[in-house]
């Protein structure tokens, strides 16, 4: 176990927050390909909308299983075939001819992959190479740089889009994703291999077990389920709710890009506080107040201004829960199977993100109004505050750590 930072463990973490940059990156510039490849196939944005949902919805439910591949047959074996199969589903799309290609492209084989270059194997790797004192910050400056990748490559994107036509920006982001390759010999090695001795006698299913019985890995659970409804309800429909409010055109890509930029030191400064202080407080602290936030854009008159304002505050609470939750999962019951079971809190996240997208555009259609799906919001919010004050944070005993008989 790691006591003190050496050179070699800050530019595993480095690594490890680049894998996040290039794939997250990736990720949030999807959106911009919706257009371009919806025209060139003829067809509606309602095929390409759907591979975009099957890759989120893949992502989140196959973290568990990739997590657990890597605990057993060690992180950089994943991350390297994730990489790969990520850069091949780019090229498929640059080349597909086909609605069927389209989807087994971006949703199937990316939506898989992209859950062995982002959260729950990186946030492994990354806490086996720092001191557990700090595990809460490192988490939050790796996850930081999902949102570096959304400033960063996102505009690359849509400038290699303009220049060169989306099949070549398609390409180049498949090039840079290849670095992803190299990167995982630097991350390679099993959690269990770094853990306590006391970790090592417990099997997977064990702590699984362990797991489902523990109210507070459910209450973390149910959390984030609740996060992931928050971030992709305002993800997906912020921009139209302030176009059915006639604001100006260039607010909705404003906000939504004020939020990046706030959600960098949101997530930096909770991962420093999650050291220091009590972390189920943090995360019922963030979730009142994100329900704070949004009964106040909401209730009061809705103007560029107010807008500006939300997106900063939001932004700030955007995945600030991200390094909080994982480093208590890891605190709770230690580190040899976090990639798992990060992974299970992660396809959480995915679910409820799914299930605000889904329903957000739902209720539109049926009622031409957001407002419920907003007031939902906010309860939601206020239920998970609620539901992480009574989580115990005291490590969870392992079964060779109890008395023998």
């Amino acid at each position: 176990m790691v006591t003190k930072m050496t050179p070699a463990n800050y530019i595993i973490v480095f690594s490890a927050a680049l894998v996040i940059l290039l794939s997250m990156g990736t990720r949030h510039s999807f959106g911009l390909f919706q257009t371009p490849v919806s025209e060139a196939f003829g067809i509606g944005l309602t095929a390409f909308s759907f591979s975009l949902a099957l890759q989120n919805l893949l992502w989140g439910l196959s973290q568990p299983f990739v997590g657990a591949l890597a605990d057993k047959y060690g992180s950089g074996r994943v991350i390297a075939i994730a990489g790969v199969a990520q850069v091949l589903g780019l090229v498929i799309l640059a080349n597909a001819d086909s609605i069927f290609e389209l989807h087994v492209s971006t949703g199937i084989i990316i939506g898989i992959a992209g859950s062995g270059t982002t959260w729950a194997v990186l946030m492994s790797v990354v806490a086996r190479n720092v001191p557990e004192s700090r595990r809460t910050f490192f988490f939050g400056l790796t996850g930081a740089m999902g949102t570096g990748g959304q400033i960063l490559i996102a505009p690359l994107t849509q400038t290699n889009i303009n220049a060169f036509g989306w099949i070549d920006a398609l390409l180049i982001l498949a090039i840079l994703l290849a670095v992803i390759v190299p990167l995982s010999y630097v991350l390679k090695g099993k959690t269990s291999d770094h853990g306590a001795q006391k970790e090592k006698a417990e099997s997977l299913l064990q702590t699984l077990d362990r797991a489902r019985r523990h109210s507070g890995y459910l209450y973390l659970t149910a959390g984030f389920c609740v996060c992931g409804f928050h971030v992709m309800f305002i993800a997906a429909h912020l921009p139209n709710y302030l176009l059915t409010l006639d604001m100006p055109e260039w607010l909705p890509g404003t906000a939504i890009s004020l939020i990046g930029v706030t959600n960098l030191a949101g997530t930096l400064i909770f991962g420093w506080l999650g050291d220091r202080y009590s972390k189920k407080y943090l995360l019922s602290i963030l979730y009142f107040l994100r329900s704070l936030v949004i009964a106040a854009f909401i209730f009061f008159p809705i103007s560029p201004a107010s807008v500006l304002l939300f997106s900063a505050f939001i932004g700030f609470l955007w995945l600030a829960t991200v390094p909080l939750t994982n480093a208590l999962v890891g605190q709770l019951f230690g580190i040899k199977y976090l990639a798992t079971l990060a992974g299970i809190v992660f396809a959480s996240h995915q679910l409820g993100s799914f299930t605000s997208v889904w329903l957000g555009g739902w209720l539109f259609d049926e009622t031409g109004s957001y407002e419920l799906v907003w007031q939902i919001a906010i309860g939601l919010g206020l239920l998970a505050a609620l539901l992480h004050l009574p989580i115990s944070e005291k490590p969870t005993e392992t079964p060779q750590a109890q008395p023998a008989a």
